[in-house]
């Protein structure tokens, strides 16, 4: 029999906001799975989020990590992969499953629609109307969710607690995978960047579960390896949300100035898992 492939997991941070909490504890679980196996902890920059990513930021994630005791290898970096999500990109609209889509949010909003785990379900209506082939303005490119889920055929993909789960992505509605003022979008850059670094477990909060039914038609679709997925529970503050940079979480990078003890950190947070956690 074969040998079970080595763990190889990833930290994926966006140099968009400080990291938190919540960062900080998908990154132990990440880590710690992959030491426990003997496997590797990446560290990969998802930076081509536009004038919203802050360079400056990576190197206070560095500091975040090595404050918390943990070790890593670091990836190459979004912004130096971007022929690759144009490749991609090509040859899923040459197969007649993505096409262009020049809707403004205000107008998508006026559509209707349904909410799905992506927000509000998109509509379609430019399926047709632009094409694969329109070159005309700024457009981003949607996957044809009907059409690509023809193709792939029936796939499955496998969470540490949900088990075997048969990919149907269908809620999303036809999900932008390259935005209008971005070369991918998180579905498909992460999808990509997870296969070429070598990604055998992808180590996640629970919040982007759904997520991974788009994630795993692509990778059909793609001819791309599959991993494992363990989507783990999320910490959450006083009012029962999840821990967020929008929300004004409290940064790693304060508690690292004040004098905080991150090893200490890191082992109350391993110590809680099943209650925050895992």
């Amino acid at each position: 029999m074969d040998s079970p492939l080595p763990i190889v997991t990833r930290f994926a941070p966006s140099p968009n906001g400080r990291l938190h909490l919540g960062h900080a504890f998908s990154a132990i679980v990440a880590h710690d799975l992959a030491m426990e196996a003997g496997g590797r902890f990446l560290l990969r920059i998802e930076d081509i989020d536009g004038p919203r990513s802050h360079p400056e930021l990576a190197d206070e994630f560095r500091r975040d990590l090595e404050w918390l005791g943990l070790e890593w290898e670091e990836v190459p970096a979004q912004s130096t992969r971007l022929a690759s999500y144009e490749a991609a990109a090509d040859r899923l609209t040459e197969r007649g499953l993505a096409y262009r889509c020049r809707c403004t949010r205000k107008q998508i909003a006026a559509l209707p629609r349904r909410t799905g785990s992506d927000g509000f379900e998109y509509s379609g209506s430019c399926r047709e109307t632009c094409g694969p082939a329109d070159g005309q303005g700024p457009a981003a490119l949607r996957l044809d969710i009907d059409r690509a889920m023809r193709a792939a055929g029936e796939v499955v993909w496998v969470d540490a607690y949900a088990g075997s789960v048969i990919a149907d992505p269908r809620e999303f509605g036809d999900v932008v995978i390259v935005r209008k003022d971005l070369p991918a979008s998180y579905h498909l850059a992460a999808t990509l960047d997870d296969a070429a670094d070598g990604v055998t477990l992808v180590t996640r909060g629970s919040d982007l579960f759904d997520s991974t039914h788009v994630h795993r038609v692509l990778q059909a679709l793609l001819d791309l390896p599959v991993p494992d997925w363990h989507h783990h529970k999320l910490i959450l503050d006083d009012d029962g949300e999840k821990l967020a940079k929008r929300r004004g979480s409290p940064p790693l990078s304060a508690r690292r100035d004040s004098g905080d003890d991150g090893l200490m950190l890191a082992e109350q947070l391993r110590l809680h898992k099943t209650e925050a956690g895992t």
